[in-house]
């Protein structure tokens, strides 16, 4: 029990898949969503700054107002004039030019009433000495004064309209530009000393000024003023101060951003629709992909198919392939290691089979001849199963290791030599035992990537082979060449050949095909198969085939084997 406890500590905790079906929107979506939309954000928010725009219009409205300031005052130093009685306080009258003019307060009021009529603009008209002598918003009578307030139009609209312009009101409000005005304040009892503007005009000086209003009840705007002196031939008779309110300016900013917005709310329902497509193209076969996967996972059939996506011709095209081509890999390695296994059990069991016989018939025999006979066979049964085993073992471990290692250069010419110096120094002293013959060209390069020990292997596999297939005294011809970005290795040898049809399954795994009179069971027939798996694991090839004669008969057999100069 504490065995089993162990084992499922050790094992991971299934994480739940990132997808799930009831969401509507994927994460990947709302991040697409978000970035589109927030490029596109940041683009209007620049746009409707417009600040440039509103000083553009601030100038344009400045210079109509002073041209209508410039009318206004020389209206009325030509029509709102009297000659003075005497000259004006603290000048001394000998100094006094021959022919003193001041204004007319009874005519500048009605000139001022006449030429503020057509015009939205407040006039007031101040003395030299600063008094205010008219104000087109104040109407003088017998009965009084009556101050004109501009009051703003009703408001008709519904309320969607009025919620659309709250909000437009708050996003402007919080857009910087007119704080670097300076605050214009209304005066109650006004004179000229209380305005700038009027001051400089009294001094001779034309004089403008952008302010800020910020009246309680209403929404912070723009206010102009502009003074010009009136003057009559250079002797200056008061100053007009002409002020008007930002409305139109604001009306004309505010058309501009409306329509920057309209055009925003479509761009807007465009990039929402286009980056819902865009996302809902990536999101959805990635979605389908990973469910795919997971049904791989935990099924217990092969009836799930991943999903075909390579018509797209892109990074989830080639990922669905991916996907396709691992699958089937890893399918085509489970079957591999099902056949690995049924082969070792039947391979495993002859020798068993052979070795249980022996057992059960030698304690019955009482022959001291066939006794020895009988352990004999024990022996070579139990030898065979040890080098069986051996070999199966190797194999097994075969896949990891080729995974694990890291591949450095090999010279296969040095390679080829040492074997062959290895070989001379063995079967020296034996006249009837096969030579071999290696040719390697001089100055060829022939170096690979991969592992030395393995690829040691795979040669001496195939040189093995090659001796033990040849007639006594025969030759093993071993020829390395370079073929463009390949290095080819052939083994030949001068023996029966390879039976026809069996030039594929004589690298099956346990296939053996020995030559006649060599005893039994000293081979275990996974030699060739594991030097295709290494070679193959190298991005190489080996391939065998028959040498042919003048007429035709095999005189022998070849394997070519191909290794890549780049990894």
């Amino acid at each position: 029990m504490a065995s089993v406890t162990a084992t499922r500590s050790n094992e991971r905790p299934h994480r739940r898949p990132a997808h799930q079906p009831g969401r509507r929107l994927s994460p990947l979506t709302v991040r697409v969503l978000a970035v589109n939309v927030l490029a596109l954000a940041l683009l209007v928010g620049g746009l409707l700054y417009l600040g440039r725009y509103q000083d553009r219009l601030i100038d344009a409205e400045m210079e109509a107002l002073q041209t209508q300031a410039r009318i206004f005052a020389t209206a009325l130093g030509e029509g709102a004039v009297q000659r003075a009685e005497a000259p004006p306080a603290g000048e001394d009258p000998a100094e006094a030019p021959a022919e003193i003019y001041e204004l007319s307060p009874e005519l500048a009021r009605q000139m001022v009433r006449r030429l503020v009529e057509a015009t939205e603009t407040r006039t007031r008209l101040f003395t030299p000495d600063g008094r205010l002598v008219s104000d087109s918003r104040v109407l003088t009578g017998s009965a009084g004064t009556i101050q004109i307030v501009e009051l703003p139009p009703p408001d008709e609209s519904g309320a969607l309209t009025r919620a659309a312009v709250a909000l437009y009101n708050w996003l402007t409000d919080t857009i910087p530009g007119r704080d670097a005005f300076p605050l214009y304040r209304e005066q109650p009892d006004a004179r000229a000393a209380q305005y700038p503007d009027a001051e400089r005009a009294l001094a001779g000086e034309e004089s403008s000024t952008v302010w800020r209003t910020d009246r309680p009840g209403e929404r912070p705007g723009l206010m102009l003023t502009v003074a010009i002196p009136v003057q009559r031939y250079k002797q200056v008779l008061g100053a007009v101060m002409l002020s008007r309110g930002g409305a139109e300016i604001d009306e004309a900013i505010r058309s501009v951003r409306f329509d920057i917005l309209r055009v925003f709310a479509i761009a807007l329902a465009v990039t929402v629709l286009l980056s819902v497509y865009l996302a809902g193209t990536i999101a959805r076969p990635i979605r389908r992909l990973a469910r795919a996967a997971d049904r791989v996972r935990s099924g217990h059939g092969r009836q799930v198919e991943i999903p075909d996506f390579t018509a797209r011709g892109d990074e989830i095209g080639d990922l669905s392939g991916t996907l396709r081509d691992m699958t089937a890999a890893l399918w085509a390695r489970m079957d591999a290691i099902e056949r690995f296994a049924a082969d070792v059990a039947h391979e495993i069991k002859n020798p068993l089979t052979s070795l249980r016989s022996a057992v059960e018939t030698v304690s019955r025999v009482n022959d001291p001849d066939r006794r020895e006979r009988l352990m004999a066979i024990i022996a070579d049964d139990v030898q065979r199963l040890d080098r069986l085993i051996s070999d199966i073992s190797n194999a097994s471990r075969l896949d990891a290791e080729l995974s694990r290692a890291r591949l450095e250069p090999v010279d296969i010419g040095a390679m080829l030599a040492m074997l062959a110096d290895i070989h001379a120094a063995t079967v020296e002293g034996a006249p009837d035992h096969p030579r071999l013959a290696v040719a390697i060209p001089a100055g060829a390069d022939l170096t690979v990537p991969g592992l030395e020990g393995r690829l040691t292997q795979v040669f001496q596999n195939l040189i093995a082979n090659a001796v033990s297939f040849s007639p006594p005294a025969g030759t093993v011809h071993v020829v390395a060449r370079r073929d463009g970005d390949t290095v080819v290795v052939t083994v030949a040898d001068s023996g029966p050949g390879i039976p026809e049809g069996k030039e594929e399954a004589i690298f099956e795994r346990f296939y053996t095909e020995r030559p006649a009179g060599e005893k039994f069971g000293t081979h275990s027939g996974l030699g060739l198969s594991i030097s295709k798996q290494i070679v193959e694991a190298h991005a190489g090839s080996i391939a065998a085939a028959n040498r042919r004669d003048e007429s035709g008969e095999a005189a022998g057999a070849v394997f070519t084997v191909r290794l890549p100069v780049a990894a």
